[in-house]
């Protein structure tokens, strides 16, 4: 198989992809990265490790020099810095070296939500404008992420487990050695779960092609389209349970934005109250009338205001009046992309999906600031 072939089937030409791996301490990040720096899979891919791994370069060439970027056996180099404070800087560094990359890989530290990492990637910098993200890869314990995701400790606070899990274009189940196989499919049922938007992989020493989590196009306009496990029918979002109560505030605010957005001034208090089970974190939502792309401007702002910070992943396929387009959304926290894509195939019907992943989403309260932005029946004839 040519791996170079198939890494840059997808994503803008002349754009270096960029792959965050993240994962909970002990997923298998190191063991990964490792088989990644040594392996001959033909690829040109530079490693930027955070400085709490482990990655065992060379001791030699380290001692020897002064340089924090290390050249490897099979082509590939490694940076081991701080990615919190250096991210930027060891990726001008790279930028500027003779040798062209076939892909970049960031490692975020075990205890960090990646999606911030990822929001480096759409500032308006040069940095930003040689690169483009490719997607979020999580590396997930067979043997103990359900004891992190229901970590007593963790009840009605932040859990970085689920945030990992919920930012993931791919979800690695690692260590499936370690568990027995009837374990395996329960496993990745609450994976779905937590993500209804992401592909679920299963590993073993974290031995896995690389062909399933490097050139993805995760976050690349057109990937919902191609996505087969794009709002998959069988992930009913009915499943969770979620019962909305009094305090969503469903009343249409008259001419401007329905107040049902949680998260919105006069709900910040209740919807950080929610007790969500760690499963509850996808809210999956289909329409048959098109949208007013100018009513759907304006609420897509109001919720990235309110909700920005909670949103990891918005994925989409809208129909707008009066475009015989599909129209692809993509979304990271406060960084919004909504352009239009090809035609609607002939005769299929023009039936909108959208997924939402995140923290303190309530379905009926973003359901119903969408209904604010269906277009009126005549304007639909049109």
């Amino acid at each position: 198989m040519n791996h170079n072939n198939m890494m840059h089937s997808t994503g803008a030409a002349g754009l270096i992809p960029v792959t965050i791996l993240t994962g909970f301490l002990g997923s298998g990040k190191t063991t990964l990265l490792n088989y990644i720096l040594t392996e001959k899979h033909g690829m040109r891919i530079a490693v930027i490790e955070n400085e709490f791994g482990e990655v065992d370069v060379d001791s030699d060439l380290v001692l020897a020099s002064d340089e924090e970027i290390f050249q490897m056996t099979n082509g590939c180099i490694c940076c081991v810095v701080d990615v919190r404070k250096d991210l930027v800087r060891i990726l001008q560094a790279l930028l500027a070296r003779p040798e062209q990359f076939d892909h970049i890989i960031v490692e975020t530290s075990g205890l960090a939500d990646p999606t911030p990492v990822a929001a480096t990637f759409f500032m308006d910098n040069d940095v930003a404008h040689r690169l483009r993200l490719d997607g979020v890869v999580t590396l997930v314990d067979a043997l103990h992420i359900e004891r992190h995701l229901d970590d007593p400790e963790l009840e009605g606070v932040d859990n970085q487990a689920v945030d990992q899990i919920v930012a993931a274009d791919r979800i690695i189940i690692n260590k499936t050695d370690l568990v027995g196989a009837h374990a395996l499919p329960a496993l990745e049922l609450r994976m779905r779960r937590i993500n209804q938007g992401a592909q679920v992989l299963r590993s073993s020493h974290a031995q896995v092609d690389l062909n399933l989590i490097l050139g993805i196009g995760g976050f690349d306009s057109g990937a919902a389209l191609i996505d087969p496990h794009f709002l998959d029918e069988h992930r009913g979002h009915d499943e969770d349970g979620h019962v909305c109560g009094d305090h969503c505030g469903h009343e249409d605010a008259g001419e401007g934005v329905p107040e049902g957005v949680c998260g919105l001034p006069e709900n910040v208090g209740d919807a950080r109250g929610h007790a969500h089970d760690p499963s509850v974190e996808s809210v999956s939502l289909t329409f048959s009338a098109p949208f007013d792309k100018a009513q759907l401007d304006s609420w897509l702002v109001q919720l990235l205001a309110a909700q920005g910070d909670d949103l990891f992943r918005l994925k989409g396929i809208l129909a707008i009046a009066g475009d015989g387009r599909r129209y692809v959304l993509q979304g990271v926290h406060r960084v919004l992309d909504l352009r239009p894509a090809d035609a609607w195939p002939y005769g299929e019907p023009h039936l909108s999906k959208l997924v939402f992943i995140g923290r303190n989403l309530d379905r009926d309260t973003l359901k119903s600031g969408l209904d604010w932005c269906l277009a009126l029946p005549q304007l639909q004839e049109a």
